[in-house]
């Protein structure tokens, strides 16, 4: 668990309605109305279980639990352990921190001639290659293929903000949306990265949780951190390290996704976190990729015989739990932990798991633990309870 994540687990938890349930409701209203007739007739008055006071005062106590609910969430808004949507973006706004919105993927297309021409051919600034209709990206910037020449590289983006433009590999964007006079062909030369969807509450949590660190410039490490998170809705985890006798600061960083960052996007950071107004003059901000530390997956499962009908289900969780586990293991400095893996599997039904690989390692605070090849799962079939 993260430092922001423990912190606001270990706060206490806040009723502004002194836990009371329906429940408690229903029984003081009942008390309320007995004491009050009782009171006003000088006899002792006791409502049945199926008296038709009684069942009023439930149906009114249902309604006004409710409109407590809504003074309790009302309060609790307030509060970052609590907030979420809406009314997260309102108490970011106290610190200073508003969401980071929604990114489009970026590549560089190459465009290229059937021929050399006697003149300049032009690239219109918006021109779309897509891949089979699929996903669209639009040049950035007007460019020129000059005389004699035969291809022009040019920045483009997706058309669309979020994740889906990612993971286009060099060559799939190939089709000519938008026609260009004796251009023959267009591919994107490097992959599409970049895109992200709005910030989750989660990341914007961590990031009003970080904001006062960053009231001064990127000196201390949350400061950095929260810099780091600040410079797109993309970036996911982020780790930072000095070395105060030589005045370096070494940023590593993974995508919102758990991929490594490209080159675009490390000298970008490089760039954001090296402005006059956000780095100290004695820093030396070095900004890379975490080194990664390989490891596998190899397992089989068995479930109980009395679990024989949830098999199939339980089957199909296994799977996912073990894909849930590798996106958990893609974070900087967490060590690779076989345990969290049996839980997981445990958790989606099995009764017992034999763990061939991953064995436990240790991953230095600036390296990160990834899953090399297919995971290897076996399911070894029913046994006696």
């Amino acid at each position: 668990m993260l430092d922001w994540e423990s912190a606001l687990a270990n706060t206490p938890d806040i009723s502004f309605i002194d836990n009371r349930g329906v429940d408690d409701i229903r029984s003081e209203m009942v008390a309320d109305y007995e004491a009050y007739i009782s009171a006003a007739t000088g006899e002792t008055v006791t409502l049945d279980r199926s008296s038709p006071h009684r069942m009023e005062l439930y149906a009114a106590a249902d309604q006004i639990y409710q409109a407590m609910q809504y003074i309790d969430r009302a309060g609790k808004q307030n509060l970052l352990k609590y907030s979420y949507g809406g009314f997260l973006d309102n108490l970011g706004l106290f610190k200073g921190t508003t969401r980071n919105q929604a990114t489009a993927a970026s590549t560089t297309i190459r465009f290229t001639l059937s021929a050399e021409r006697p003149s300049v051919v032009s690239i219109p600034k918006g021109t779309r290659v897509a891949m089979e209709g699929v996903i669209y990206f639009a040049t950035d910037e007007y460019a020129e293929i000059p005389i004699g020449g035969m291809t022009v590289d040019v920045p483009a983006t997706c058309t669309v903000a979020g994740e889906g433009g990612n993971g286009y590999e060099i060559g799939d964007l190939s089709t000519i949306v938008d026609p260009v006079p004796y251009v023959a062909s267009a591919s994107n030369i490097t992959p599409t990265s970049g895109g992200a969807n709005i910030e989750s509450d989660e990341s914007y949590k961590e990031r009003i949780y970080l904001a006062p660190g960053a009231y001064s410039t990127a000196g201390p490490e949350d400061s950095y951190i929260y810099h780091a998170k600040s410079y797109s809705p993309a970036v996911g985890d982020v780790e930072v390290t000095s070395d105060q006798a030589a005045g370096t600061v070494d940023v590593v960083f993974l995508m919102t996704d758990g991929s490594k960052p490209n080159e675009d996007a490390i000298d970008g950071m490089l760039d954001y976190l090296s402005a006059r107004n956000l780095r100290p003059m004695t820093d030396l901000v070095r900004v890379a990729a975490p080194d990664e530390v390989p490891y596998t997956i190899a397992l089989t499962y068995y479930i109980n015989r009395s679990d024989s009908a949830r098999a199939v289900s339980i089957q199909q969780s296994v799977t996912v739990a073990v894909s849930e586990y590798v996106s958990w293991q893609r974070t900087i400095g967490r060590d690779i932990n076989p345990d969290e893996l049996r839980a997981r599997i445990m958790a989606a039904g099995a009764k017992r798991i034999v763990v061939t690989a991953p064995t436990y390692t240790v991953v230095p605070g600036t390296k990160v633990g990834v899953l090399q090849g297919d995971p290897s799962v076996s399911y070894g079939g029913l046994e006696d309870d």
